[in-house]
């Protein structure tokens, strides 16, 4: 069993299991922190961004002022924004039979996999996990067309070149590797492959292994994957919560007796509490908003942002903000709102209780018939006309490079009163803002991420005991910051084995049984023998058909009998040839009760040699050797085939025939 590591991002995972024939890939994460390096995409024309200068080498030895523009001190590459994708040189992607998606932030690269490797297989996910992943893909499709880029930058990424350049470019891995967004039109044809499926339902893969969903607890339709056969159990964790938020609790029972747990996308902030940065959130918001300022909250359109919408619904009335505009600007803004209120089966009880009342699961129902919520495609058409401050918008993309959010961090990114808010995780707040610097607006990082940390993912484990633990080599030593906090990594016993981005594993268990079906007929044939009390025996000849990797033992056929006749006939297939079973021996030959069967036979000259594996028994007149072992007898007879015979026969009595 082997696994290859495509993506070197723990919380973006793309491994490729072989187990049992079969090739699975486990998720195909898209790493989007390469598109920091990048200029960001204003949707009006950006003076500011357009007079930024052009790098150049200090001797003057390389100008590559059309590329890169420098800002405050860092330089960016004025180009459309790129992705990091999963590693596609390791091994052959055409040969992968399915794809399994955990959730919906880890199925962003997966238009690179299917139309561009020759992959001819099947991609398992939930529904909500489809239809939300499709959302998020369409976003970033909308994002990166509606502000076409005329050059494409390349000079900056020849070997040589890349060495000269200034950190963090100069770091950057893999850069030739990195693409551009793929288009609408392959989202949709990679996603007409997938087929859904439900929690706990069992997928038949060629009946080798069967596959099965298990809730994790971290967003709508979020899932940890079962892979299993008869007798082996591979457990894949990722992105998995325990907290008390709108989806369904993680299923931890269903992950016991594993020979093999992966576990990826733990939290990327351990040492932030999603409470406490939910409450900075508000009180940061609301003082933002009685100075008369606007709050700009980057964000995916799914996920977090329920949670922040059901945060301040509660606070709004507390805090006197109830005439202040909520705006939620995205592409995908309605359906996004839609969908998390039709996916009742998918949330937390408390949630699927209120449906049946019936009332909206989330509370951003009620903000948007009361007009504080308003949602809107884009900052141009309503939007423009409706538009007041001092307001609080919701937008993205969270890196700041592209979406409506460039628009307003050159608007408001000049005012002291206004804020900007972080809350995602994925990105380096201060790597976001370094192409608007300099800034006046405040910034203030609240990161929630409520996926498992050290200590939860800990407890898990001492729980479930899988016998090996797989994980990023990340988790296996403290954070390069806090390189003293031994609390913030995995320590286990036996310890966990690490990967890095293009590493295969030999994963540590062997597979030692496989499930044979033996046909009614053949079973009612077989006589067994008692070999010792509670145990018995029998000895079977039979044909293995295997098939769709299911093995039945068949009884052998009989040769038809050939009627006598002149006229020649087609040839038929041969059955096998059977040969007449040979009596199998059970039982030990106990060395006094022989000896004194041999002195009775007239054998006396004995002489006894202990050996490692039992005794040998060297009847000097005969010159003759009986090796006497715990799994057979020799004997080693010259020229006396009579003698020979005798001890075999005395041996014999000893032993159980079958």
């Amino acid at each position: 069993m082997k696994l290859y590591c495509l993506s070197g991002h723990p919380t973006l995972p793309c491994n490729v299991l072989k187990f049992k024939s079969t090739t699975i890939m486990l998720d195909c994460g898209l790493d989007t922190t390469s598109v920091l390096n990048f200029l960001p995409l204003p949707l009006v024309h950006s003076p500011r961004l357009s007079k930024l200068p052009g790098w150049v080498l200090k001797d003057g030895t390389l100008n590559l002022e059309k590329e890169l523009k420098e800002c405050a001190g860092r330089v960016f590459v004025d180009s459309q924004p790129e992705f990091c994708l999963p590693e596609r040189e390791l091994l052959d992607l055409s040969t992968i039979d399915v794809i399994l998606i955990s959730n919906y932030h880890c199925m962003m690269a997966l238009p690179y996999i299917t139309e561009h490797t020759g992959f001819t297989g099947t991609v398992y996910a939930t529904e909500p996990t489809l239809q939300i992943g499709r959302l998020l893909m369409e976003e970033l499709v909308n994002f990166m067309e509606r502000v076409p880029k005329a050059q494409s930058a390349t000079c900056w990424k020849n070997k040589e070149i890349q060495r000269m350049l200034p950190g963090p470019l100069k770091d950057a891995v893999d850069v030739w590797t990195w693409k551009r967004c793929y288009s609408m039109q392959e989202v949709n044809s990679a996603l007409s492959k997938v087929q859904l499926v439900g929690y706990s339902q069992k997928v038949e893969l060629f009946g080798a292994v069967q596959v099965s969903p298990l809730s994790s607890g971290y967003s709508l339709g979020s899932s940890n994957w079962i892979i299993q056969s008869h007798h082996e159990k591979v457990s894949y964790v990722s992105g998995s919560s325990l907290l008390t938020t709108h989806p369904q609790p993680m299923d931890q029972s269903s992950l016991k007796n594993s020979d093999v747990l992966i576990l990826t996308g733990l939290t990327q902030m351990p040492t932030a509490n999603p409470d406490g940065m939910l409450g900075e959130f508000c009180s940061n918001l609301a003082m933002t908003i009685r100075a008369g300022g606007n709050v700009l909250v980057p964000c995916y359109s799914s996920g977090v942002i329920y949670d922040l919408l059901e945060c301040l619904y509660q606070f709004i009335d507390s805090a006197n903000l109830g005439t202040t505009p909520f705006y939620f600007i995205s592409p995908v803004a309605n359906s996004s709102l839609e969908f998390s209120q039709i996916f009742a089966e998918w949330l937390c009880h408390n949630k699927q209780t209120k449906v049946y009342l019936p009332e909206p699961p989330f509370p951003h129902a009620e903000l948007i018939q009361t007009n504080k919520l308003k949602h809107y495609p884009s900052i141009h058409g309503d939007f423009s006309s409706e538009f007041r401050q001092p307001c609080v918008v919701f937008t993205g993309h969270p890196s700041l490079r592209f979406g409506d959010v460039v628009h307003f961090m050159e608007l408001w990114g000049k005012s002291s009163l206004n804020t900007v808010i972080f809350t995602e995780p994925d990105f380096s707040y201060l790597d976001a803002l370094a192409p608007y610097q300099p800034l006046a607006m405040k910034c203030v990082y609240c990161p929630i991420d409520t996926r498992l940390n050290f200590h939860q993912v800990s407890k898990l484990l001492k729980e479930v005991q899988p016998l090996h633990v797989v994980c990023p080599e990340q988790y296996t030593q403290p954070p390069l910051t806090q390189s003293h906090r031994s609390d913030l990594m995995l320590e286990l016993q036996p310890p966990p084995m690490p990967y890095r981005r293009c590493s295969v594993l030999n994963l540590p268990f062997r597979r030692r049984y496989e499930r044979v079906y033996i046909l009614p007929e053949l079973a009612n044939s077989l006589v067994p023998s008692e070999v010792k009390p509670g145990v018995s025996v029998a000895t079977v000849s039979a044909v293995l058909q295997s098939k769709d990797n299911k093995h039945t033992l068949q009884s052998v056929p009989k040769a038809p009998p050939v009627a006598p006749s002149k006229k020649r006939k087609r040839v038929m297939e041969e059955p096998p040839v059977t040969m007449a079973p040979k009596p199998l021996l059970s039982g030990a030959v106990p060395l006094e009760a022989f000896l004194a069967t041999l002195q009775k036979h007239g054998i006396t000259e004995v002489k006894v040699e202990e050996t490692a594996d039992g005794h040998i028994l060297h009847l000097q007149a005969e010159d003759t050797l009986i090796q006497l072992e715990e799994d057979g007898t020799h004997i080693v007879c010259d020229n006396n085939e009579p003698l020979r015979a005798t001890l075999r026969d005395l041996v014999l009595r000893f032993l159980q025939k079958l």
